[in-house]
């Protein structure tokens, strides 16, 4: 008799009919009323994300590249993680080690000179050549096979659903041991401007409008942005998104991104209100909108925190796409010319069992499989 795992293995390329893989650079576009997204196998990536401006123009509000192979160049050089899934484990591990069921994983450290595991280590899922298993006119499905890659425990196998129906962008993420207990937690690692790089105020998203009106705690971090073990009260202070305030409003008071960093990385833990659950998608968690655009965001998910991260290391030498470029001279993205924001439970919670997340990091052979729920609704602002 066959295993789940064999069983797999020998499906995935049959499931839908779908035809040999092509070059992880390959495109792919699915597309819905008022809204066009692009793809790539390389990292499960989303590459292009166009949706109408208040003038009913197209605009692509993502970042990236034109040509699918600068991906590659991306991670060979500077590493950005432009668009992809990030995993096994997103975000990071301090000292690269965790204990699972008495037993003790150690990952390589690929961040501040080895003290800290970064999304999933030297080669995370954002460098792997995920699979098409599935594709028609508005959705496509990447799979990957992780056979222990950077030393996580066991086998599991992770299929990426992206589909798109009228001005609404949705991603599943979903997860599943083959063999032994093993953290999973995986996030798309998407880089926003809602303005598109239309003009001047646009080339960064400090002037851009963000709410989280869940958010009324975040995870204490220390210099090298790894969890203290900490939790701490926004109310107050420049972590406060908790009414709409533009990015840009206190952000000369954060400080708190990493060792003499001035911007935003930070997760922020949603805390929803009692009439909902720890996991319910029926509420927005996060609305961010541009005036220069008039576009807005709203999204929902099932995970319980919000990685924000504000571009503080961009420095002005990686061009824009040509969609995006608007200017007589070339457009390149600058500091905070770009907000990252990723949908995920609490950073390195499997080093703190004391925060009760281990129900939802932790999975084995015989639990529900690990899903990520992302939704991102478009709109335009009212006027």
């Amino acid at each position: 008799m066959l295993s789940l795992y064999s069983f797999l293995r020998l499906a995935i390329p049959l499931i839908a009919g779908v035809s040999a893989q092509a070059s992880p650079f390959t495109k792919y576009t699915i597309s819905a009323p008022g809204i066009n997204a692009s793809f790539i196998p390389y990292g499960a990536r989303i590459t292009n994300l166009y949706v109408n401006d208040k003038d009913g123009n197209s605009q692509d509000v993502i970042l990236g590249y034109d040509n699918g192979t600068q991906y590659l160049h991306d991670t060979e050089t500077v590493h950005t993680y432009f668009g992809p899934v990030v995993g096994r484990y997103a975000n990071r591990i301090k000292n690269g080690t965790f204990t699972v069921q008495g037993v003790t994983s150690h990952i390589p450290e690929n961040e501040h000179n080895g003290e800290d595991t970064l999304h999933g280590g030297i080669v995370g899922y954002d460098q792997r050549n995920w699979t098409v298993v599935s594709q028609n006119t508005t959705t496509i499905t990447f799979s990957l096979l992780d056979q222990a890659f950077e030393g996580f425990p066991g086998t599991i196998i992770t299929y990426a659903t992206y589909t798109v129906t009228p001005n609404q962008w949705t991603s599943r993420l979903v997860s599943i041991p083959l063999d032994e207990p093993t953290p999973i937690m995986l996030a798309n690692h998407v880089y926003w401007n809602l303005g598109a790089f239309v003009n001047s105020e646009a080339t960064t998203v400090l002037n851009d409008t963000l709410h989280m009106p869940y958010s009324t705690r975040a995870i204490e971090i220390d210099s090298i942005e790894v969890p203290t073990g900490g939790l701490e009260i926004v109310n107050g202070t420049f972590l406060d998104f908790t009414s709409p305030m533009q990015i840009g409003h206190n952000i000369s008071n954060a400080h708190q991104c990493g060792f003499n960093c001035t911007g935003y990385d930070n997760a922020f833990i949603l805390d929803r209100p009692r009439y909902s659950a720890p996991e319910a998608t029926d509420l927005s968690v996060l609305t961010m909108s541009s005036n220069a655009t008039g576009i807005r965001l709203d999204i929902r998910t099932n995970q319980q925190s919000l990685q924000i991260y504000s571009c503080n290391n961009m420095n002005g030498t990686i061009p824009v796409k040509a969609s995006q470029q608007h200017a007589s001279t070339t457009t390149y993205v600058g500091k905070y010319g770009c907000v990252v924001i990723e949908t995920q439970q609490w950073i390195d919670g499997i080093n703190y069992p004391e925060w009760g997340q281990d129900q939802y990091q932790i999975y084995t052979v015989d639990s529900e499989p690990a899903v990520v729920f992302a939704q991102y609704d478009f709109s335009i602002l009212a006027t």
